[in-house]
């Protein structure tokens, strides 16, 4: 009989309904039985696409012995960390304090009933000894009767624990000069810790970082010296982050080698053509397992994606570089088509495994390849993925990975690189029909506030230079449309959309995200629906998530359900910072409308967060970035011209549109706007405002003067 997760909405608890476990949601209901039965809690949190989750679930999650155990022993919790990222934002620390080391997925915690505190956390448990690991039932067992036998002790430690959750972080606000040396002191240790063969992080596995390489293509030029900005001291504490990798961080003051917009460029290479990217289908996978980017941990993230399709899209058009144009489109085109709800939206991801094997989707058998193409098509996929080499998975099949360029290819068979392209895009449409026909991976069909608004803002900065993306163009508009109909509900934004279920009141990213989204996609089209829903968007953030006494912003909402932390993140994970995120669209908004409230909160988050970017700068690269945007501000042009009038203007704007400068085209029609945009008058032929920070030039009427 299925359990109490059969009724939930998110694809991930689902997958545990059949369990044997008497699984509980996350919610009083749950927290009161274990109160009134004097049980500990055990929570597991895990997502729909994570691989080692599906272990321990088929191990002992649906073995009836150890169930009985959970069941007699515990009040047991699944928690979708998708769904609910504050418990695991809580509950991840708290492993960390616990466990001297890092946390993942699945996270096994267990909890006090009275106070939610965890006095014993962990991850993967196998169901028998191994790994040097005790067996999950053993655990189960040994942990039960440090509860019933030893309660002054766990009292002891849960009294700790809190103390160090409450002090986490709390350092005091920066009231100096704010400067350039965070970004300095990042960029040296990215240097420092570079690998200048296979790009990305020295070592494996391999995470596309896009903060990273955001802000390592930011460095267009060498930083020149700056005026410290000493405006709008704040006072107080505010919670700092401690990285995980810090042992393995450079001293301070290190020199850095390499340039950074080279480096950027390697990345993006060596990711788009080894075994990140999905060479048949588009897009890129979660990570690899490896230092070279050979191997994938083959789920696919739409959040990994939202954020790398802009960054191959600047690159591309910013190096005139086919393969990241190539990578742009074919990331866009998997987006469309494997992604996209019908009802509008993007779904969350794509499992790892399918038929019960990690990567069987994905990888091939190298006499399947022969049997579906002809011989000269072979030839050039033979070639161009190393066929003729062992296989690379697992030493029995081949997972495609480009280990020949194009020109290579076609230089080692005395064929022209046209033809050699025209080969490739044959093979490969025969190839991805073949595959298609397999048993698809698990999809995770939730749609999230959070990745949707990532996704807007990375396909509308992605149309920004690569203007041809009209599909995703018309799924970003969609999906925005959708999160306004069914996400935003009586001035509320809320988190999760699943089974025609909205859900859960939405956390720092979600309103940051979309701040950042609706401002991007404002540049590639005006509507006076999204200005309104940003300004909304904004003041949220400062009524409901802003620390008023220390500067920055909580994950979690003044009224939102107590936990046992509230965090204040600085540092990005797989996903951008909210603080970070919100700072730069903050300091966008506020010159935009020349509304010194946002200003001002951007500043106060910079504070805030000074003592962790002075530290651990290169894990903050979303607020480095957005502090960049503080001591540069960006310059923003206002276009009032209607359609027929702008295309006069096309190609200076077009020549303005680089990493600093944002380009609004309202339409002369625009009416009740805001009072600094209602001051930028339209005229006859369409005019331009053009404004650095808070300093406004005259007026432009004239395409040729903006170059000036």
């Amino acid at each position: 009989m299925p359990n109490r997760l059969a009724a939930e909405t998110s694809p991930y608890l689902r997958q545990h309904a059949d369990n044997p476990v008497d699984w509980w949601p996350w919610g009083e209901a749950a927290l009161a039985a274990a109160r009134a039965a004097n049980k500990p809690i055990l929570l597991s949190i895990g997502y729909a696409a994570c691989h080692w989750c599906h272990v321990m679930a088929h191990e002992s999650f649906e073995d009836e012995a150890t169930a009985a155990v959970m069941n007699a022993l515990y009040v047991n919790i699944k928690v979708d960390r998708e769904e609910r990222p504050d418990l695991d934002k809580v509950y991840q620390l708290a492993h960390q304090a616990l466990a001297r080391r890092g946390g993942g997925w699945p996270l096994t915690v267990i909890l006090t009933p009275d106070d939610l505190l965890p006095f014993f956390a962990g991850t993967y448990f196998p169901k028998t000894p191994r790994y040097g690991m005790p067996s999950f039932v053993q655990v189960l067992h040994g942990v039960r009767r440090w509860f019933d036998e030893k309660p002054d002790e766990v009292r002891a430690q849960n009294g700790a624990l809190a103390r160090f959750l409450a002090d986490y972080g709390r350092d005091t606000a920066h009231t100096d000069v704010v400067d350039e040396r965070p970004i300095r002191l990042a960029l040296e240790r990215l240097a420092a810790g570079f690998d200048a063969d296979n790009g990305g992080r020295l070592g494996g596995p391999k995470f596309p970082h896009a903060g990273e390489i955001e802000l390592l293509l930011a460095q267009s030029e060498p930083a020149a010296e700056l005026p410290a900005r000493r405006i709008g001291a704040v006072r107080g504490p505010v919670p700092s982050s401690v990285a995980a990798d810090a042992g393995s961080r450079p001293a301070p003051g290190r020199r850095a080698v390499g340039d950074p917009v080279a480096m950027a460029r390697l990345t993006l290479a060596r990711m788009a053509e080894r075994g990140l990217a999905d060479h048949l289908g588009g897009g890129f996978f979660r990570y690899c397992v490896d230092a070279e980017w050979d191997i994938p941990h083959f789920e696919k993230m739409l959040y990994d994606n939202a954020q790398l399709l802009p960054l191959y899209a600047v690159a591309g058009a910013r190096f005139g570089d086919a393969q990241f144009a190539e990578a742009t489109r074919d990331t866009a085109d998997w987006l469309v088509r494997e992604m996209s709800a019908p009802e509008g939206g993007f779904w969350s991801s794509l499992d790892a495994d399918s038929e019960g094997e990690e990567g069987r989707y994905y990888v091939w058998q190298r006499d399947d390849i022969r049997a579906l193409l002809d011989e000269d098509e072979y030839a050039i996929v033979e070639r161009r993925f190393g066929l003729d080499r062992p296989p690379n998975f697992e030493g029995h099949a081949w997972h495609l990975r480009a280990v020949a360029g194009f020109d290579e290819v076609a230089a080692a068979l005395g064929l022209t690189p046209a033809t050699v392209q025209a080969r490739w895009a044959s093979a490969r449409a025969l190839l991805l029909a073949a595959r298609s026909l397999r048993v698809r991976p698990g999809l995770d069909d939730k749609i999230l506030t959070a990745w949707n608004a990532l996704m807007i803002g990375g396909a509308a900065r992605a149309l920004l230079v690569q203007p041809d993306l009209h599909e995703l163009q018309t799924q970003a508009e969609r999906a925005l449309d959708l999160l306004h109909a069914q996400l935003w509900q009586h001035g509320r934004l809320y988190a999760s959309h699943a089974r025609g279920e909205t859900k859960i009141p939405a956390y720092l990213d979600d309103h940051a995200f979309l701040l950042d989204a609706l401002l991007a996609l404002l540049q590639v089209r005006w509507q006076r629906r999204d200005l309104d829903w940003a300004i909304a968007l904004a003041d949220a953030l400062l009524e409901r998530f802003e620390d008023h006494e220390h500067g920055g912003f909580f994950f979690t909402a003044h009224d939102a359900e107590p936990l046992p932390q509230r965090p204040k993140p600085w540092m990005d994970e797989s996903l951008p910072s909210g603080n970070g995120v919100a700072a730069r669209a903050l300091l966008r908004l506020g010159h935009l409308l020349g509304d010194p409230r946002y200003l001002d909160a951007a500043e106060r988050t910079l504070r805030a967060a000074w003592p962790t970017l002075s530290q651990y700068p290169d894990a903050c690269c979303t607020l480095l970035l957005a502090l960049d945007e503080f001591l540069h501000p960006r310059t923003h042009v206002v276009l009032r011209a209607d359609a027929h009038d702008a295309a006069r203007w096309h190609d200076a704007l077009a020549h303005l549109r680089d990493a600093r400068t944002d380009v609004y085209r309202i339409p002369p029609t625009a009416i009740d706007l805001p009072a600094t945009l209602a001051a930028q008058a339209p005229r006859e032929g369409g005019v331009a405002y053009v404004c650095r920070g808070l300093e406004c030039l005259p007026p432009v009427t004239e395409p040729a003067s903006l170059a000036s």
